[in-house]
C-alpha cells in the first residue's frame, strides 16, 4: 500500500507500483498456465484466495463421473481454513507440502484430536463477529487444542451467519487447530444462494447434506472425545495485541492494561505518544464478512456528520478480499463516507496484514525516527506479531472494521476508545457510542444492498480465463539478473552435502512462540538490512526493495530474510547487563564474536559448520512460510530442538531435509543450562516418533544425553526426511521409476 486510502488514485497508482515491481514475478506465474495443462491463472488484483474461494470455488458438494461427494481443500496458506465456515474440510499446509501433492506424493496426516466446541447464548449489541473470535482464539489457545480439527455446534453457532462463521473459521492457525469446521444448515443454503451459486448446485448441496448426514441436524447427537464450552453473550469488544493475536483484552480494559493512559493532544503539531500511524481495514478475515464491512462504512458516516476527520499521521487504507465490497458499498451510499475519512479502496488483495503497509510519509518517518516514537498499527487483519506489520509501528493491534476507523479519528493508542472524547459538535462532547452504528441498521443495510447479481457480474468475468497458447518449452527461461525469481539451489550447497547431525553448533538459542515472522519475515525490506544492501549492490532503486515475501523466488535474497527481523531474541547474545539483547544478531563460536545474523551465517556457511538451533515451545506459529525452513536449511541448519512444533512449520523443515526433535516434558534449554557454547550430536535410528539421543558435549568438557522425541510422525515422512527433503524423494522416485 504505497498510496494510502485517502489519495482518490490509490488503486490504480498501487496496481501500477506493483505491475512494475513484480514484473518478473508475474511473466513466471503467467508461464506456468502456458506451460501446464491443468494450471489456470487468475490475474493480480482480483481479491485474496481464501476469499474468492468462499464467494465462487467451493461448490461445497462436488461432482465427477456422476458421483456426488464432499468437497475438499488442501491450501498452501495457513488461513485456508477460510471456507470450513461452509462445512468444507479445507486445510492449509506448507508449499513444500503441496509440492509434493503436485509432484504424484500423498499429503499425509496423523488422525487429528477432533474437539467439539459447543456455542451458546446470544451476543450483546454492538458486538461484531471480529469481537468473538479474538475472545474464541484466547479461549481456544489456553484449552490448547494445536493441531486438531475443531467441530463448532450448538444454538449459538447455528445463529451465526456464513460471513460470521468465515471471520472465525479464518482464524484456525492463531488458536492452533488445523481446522474449524461448521457443519451445513440452512445459513449455508442462503449463503450460496446469496453468493450467485447456480439454483442447481444449492440443491444438490442441500439433498446430499441431508442425505449423507452432514447435515447439521444429523449432527446433533455426535460424541466428541473432548467438548468444551464457550457463551457469545459473555463476548465484549475486544482488540488484541500487542504480538499475538491470542493476546486479547477488552476495549473497557485499556486503561487497567496501561495502554490507555490520561490523553491529551499535542499543541505543537508533534504526534502523540502511541501514535496510530496505520489504520487499516484488511484480510478475507474480515472483508469476507458483509455485516463487518458496512459497520465501519456506517461509523464512518456518522463521523463524517459530526465533522470528525482523521488524524493527518494516521496512514489509512481499505483493501477489501473482493471487488464484491466496492459494488454493495457504492449502491448503499457509503463508499463516499469511507473515503472522506481516508479509507478509500487501495488495492483487492492481501496487503497490510501480511506486512504489505507500504511506505510512511518521509516527514512522519522522520520524526518516528529522531524522537524514538511509541508509533502503533490497528487493522482488522488476523496476525499482529513483531515487526509484521510495518518497521516504524513498534507495536500492532488487531480489531474489528469500525474500531479501526475508530482508531484513525482518535490517532494514538494512549486514548481511551471507549471512554474519551473524539471531538465536539454543537457543543457536545461525542465519544465512539455515539457514532457507533445500530446492529438493526447494519443487518438492514446487508439485506438490502447485498445482491447474488453482484457476485456473478465479479466472478462470472473472472473465470472466463481462456485458452492460453502451450509454451515452446516446459523448461523455465531464467532471468539471470532477477532479484525476484532465480534458479533455486536446492541441488547443490548445503543440499547436497551429507546431513551428519554431528558436531552442529547452535545458530540461536529462542524463546518460547517463535514465529514464521521471526524465521523469516515479510513486511518491507530496509536499506541497512543484508537484504537491503544486496538489492541496492543488485541496482534497485531504495523505493523498489519491496517486501520480503515477494523476493521469495529468489534465494540469494531470501536467504538474507533468514532470522532478521529486528524484534529478535536470540538468547546467545547479551547486553552488558545480562540481558537478552533485541535484533537479529549472533553468536559465532568458538570465537564468541556477535554479528548480524546473515554475517554469521555465511561465517559458518563458509566453514562449512553443521548447525542446530534450541528453541522453547510453540515453534514455528504463524504463516506457513517456506522459507522460514528454506532459510534455516540453506544456512546449515541440520536440527531444530524444540518443546514444541506448530504443526505445517514442522512440515515444511521435514520437507526441506531438517530433523524436528522434541524436548521431553520439564526437559528445556533452561533446565539443561543451555548458553550456545556446546556441540551437538544426535544419534539413533529415526523412526516414527521414536526416542532419539541428543548428545550435548559442554565447553568444560562433561558430556551429557538427553532423550528427545523424533518429530517425523509418520512413515512417509521418514522418507521424504531421509531422501533429503520434498524434491530429493521426487527425484528418487522419478529415476527408480525410470529405471524400472
Amino acid at each position: 500500500v504505497e498510496c494510502g486510502g485517502y489519495d482518490p488514485d490509490a488503486f490504480r497508482k498501487n496496481r501500477e507500483i506493483e505491475d512494475r515491481r513484480n514484473e518478473d514475478r508475474f511473466h513466471f506465474i503467467n508461464w506456468t498456465k502456458t506451460a501446464f495443462e491443468n494450471v489456470d491463472v487468475i490475474p493480480a488484483g482480483n481479491g485474496i484466495m481464501h476469499q474468492i474461494n468462499l464467494e465462487k470455488m467451493s461448490p461445497v458438494v462436488q461432482v465427477k463421473n456422476g458421483v456426488a461427494f464432499p468437497d475438499t481443500c488442501v491450501g498452501t496458506d495457513s488461513h485456508t481454513p477460510h471456507v470450513d465456515s461452509l462445512g468444507v474440510i479445507s486445510v492449509g499446509v506448507g508449499g513444500l507440502e503441496a509440492e509434493t501433492v503436485m509432484l504424484g506424493r500423498a499429503s499425509m496426516m496423523r488422525l487429528p484430536d477432533i474437539v467439539g466446541v459447543e456455542l451458546n447464548g446470544k451476543r450483546q449489541a454492538g458486538i461484531t463477529a471480529t469481537d468473538i473470535v479474538l475472545a474464541l482464539t484466547e479461549f481456544l489457545r489456553k484449552e490448547r487444542v494445536v493441531g486438531a480439527f475443531v467441530e463448532f455446534f450448538g444454538e449459538g453457532a447455528r445463529s451465526l451467519s456464513i460471513g460470521d462463521r468465515a471471520t472465525i473459521s479464518n482464524m484456525t492457525p492463531e488458536f492452533g487447530a488445523t481446522a474449524a469446521m461448521f457443519a451445513i444448515d440452512e445459513q449455508t443454503i442462503d449463503y450460496l444462494k446469496l453468493t450467485g451459486r447456480d439454483d442447481a448446485q444449492v440443491k444438490l448441496v442441500e439433498t446430499y447434506a441431508k442425505t449423507a448426514g452432514l447435515w447439521a441436524d444429523a449432527l446433533k447427537t455426535a460424541v466428541y472425545p473432548r467438548v468444551l464450552k464457550f457463551d457469545l453473550s459473555s463476548v465484549t469488544r475486544n482488540m488484541a495485541g500487542p504480538s499475538n493475536p491470542h493476546a486479547r483484552f477488552a476495549t473497557a480494559d485499556l486503561a487497567a492494561k496501561g495502554l490507555a493512559k490520561p490523553y491529551e493532544e499535542p499543541s505543537d503539531g508533534q504526534m502523540p505518544d502511541g501514535s496510530v500511524i496505520i489504520a487499516a481495514i484488511t484480510s478475507c478475515t474480515n472483508t469476507s464478512n458483509p455485516r463487518n464491512v458496512v459497520a465501519a462504512a456506517l461509523l464512518a458516516r456518522n463521523a463524517n456528520r459530526l465533522g470528525l476527520k482523521r488524524k493527518p499521521w494516521v496512514k489509512s487504507s481499505f483493501a477489501p478480499g473482493s471487488k464484491v465490497a466496492e459494488i454493495y458499498l457504492k449502491e448503499a451510499g457509503l463508499l463516499p463516507e469511507m473515503e472522506k475519512l481516508g479509507f478509500g479502496i487501495v488495492a483487492f488483495a492481501c496487503t497490510t496484514c501480511n506486512g504489505m503497509s507500504g511506505a510512511l510519509d518521509p516527514k512522519i518517518q522522520k520524526e518516528i525516527i529522531d524522537r524514538d516514537l511509541y508509533a502503533t498499527a490497528v487493522l482488522s487483519g488476523n496476525r499482529n506479531f513483531d515487526g509484521r506489520i510495518h518497521p516504524y509501528a513498534k507495536q500492532a493491534f488487531l480489531a474489528s472494521p469500525p474500531l479501526v476507523v475508530a482508531y484513525a479519528l482518535a490517532g494514538s493508542i494512549r486514548f481511551d476508545i471507549e471512554n474519551d472524547v473524539l471531538g465536539v459538535a454543537d457543543g457536545k462532547e461525542i465519544r465512539l457510542k455515539d457514532i457507533w452504528p445500530a446492529d438493526e441498521e447494519i443487518d438492514a443495510v446487508v439485506a438490502e444492498y447485498v445482491k447474488p447479481q453482484q457476485f456473478r457480474d465479479v466472478y462470472v468475468p473472472m473465470f472466463d480465463t481462456g485458452t492460453a497458447q502451450k509454451a515452446p518449452s516446459p523448461l523455465y527461461d531464467w532471468r539471470p539478473m532477477s532479484t525476484y525469481i532465480r534458479r533455486p539451489p536446492y541441488w547443490e550447497g548445503a543440499l547436497a552435502g551429507e546431513r551428519t547431525l554431528r558436531g552442529m553448533r547452535p545458530l540461536a538459542i529462542l524463546p518460547d512462540n517463535i514465529t514464521t515472522d521471526h524465521l523469516s519475515p515479510s513486511n518491507a525490506i530496509l536499506a541497512v538490512s543484508a537484504a537491503g544492501e544486496y538489492l541496492a549492490k543488485m541496482g534497485l532503486p531504495e523505493e523498489d526493495f519491496n517486501s520480503y515475501a515477494t523476493h521469495r523466488g529468489d534465494h540469494l535474497t531470501a536467504q538474507r530474510a533468514t532470522f532478521a527481523n529486528p524484534k529478535l531474541f536470540n538468547e546467545m547474545v547479551k547486553n552488558e547487563d545480562g540481558s537478552v539483547r533485541q535484533g537479529s544478531f549472533a553468536r559465532v563460536e568458538p570465537e564468541g564474536e556477535t554479528m548480524r545474523m546473515w554475517e554469521a551465517i555465511e561465517t559458518y556457511m563458509n566453514r562449512k559448520q553443521p548447525l542446530i538451533i534450541i528453541a522453547g515451545a510453540d515453534y514455528g506459529q504463524g504463516s506457513s512460510r517456506d522459507w522460514a525452513a528454506k532459510g534455516v536449511r540453506l544456512a546449515g541448519v541440520e536440527a531444530i530442538v524444540a518443546e514444541g512444533f506448530e504443526r505445517i512449520h514442522r512440515t515444511n523443515l521435514i520437507g526441506m531435509g531438517v530433523l524436528p526433535l522434541q524436548f521431553k516434558p520439564d526437559t528445556n534449554r533452561h533446565t539443561l543450562q543451555l548458553d550456545g557454547t556446546e556441540t551437538y550430536d544426535v544419534v539413533g535410528e529415526r523412526t516414527p516418533r521414536c526416542d532419539l539421543t541428543l548428545v550435548i558435549h559442554r565447553k568444560n568438557g562433561e558430556t551429557v544425553e538427553v532423550p528427545v522425541t523424533c518429530r517425523l510422525d509418520t512413515a512417509e515422512e521418514v522418507l521424504v526426511y531421509e531422501a533429503g527433503g520434498v524434491l530429493q524423494r521426487f527425484a528418487q522416485d522419478f529415476l527408480e521409476g525410470n529405471a524400472a
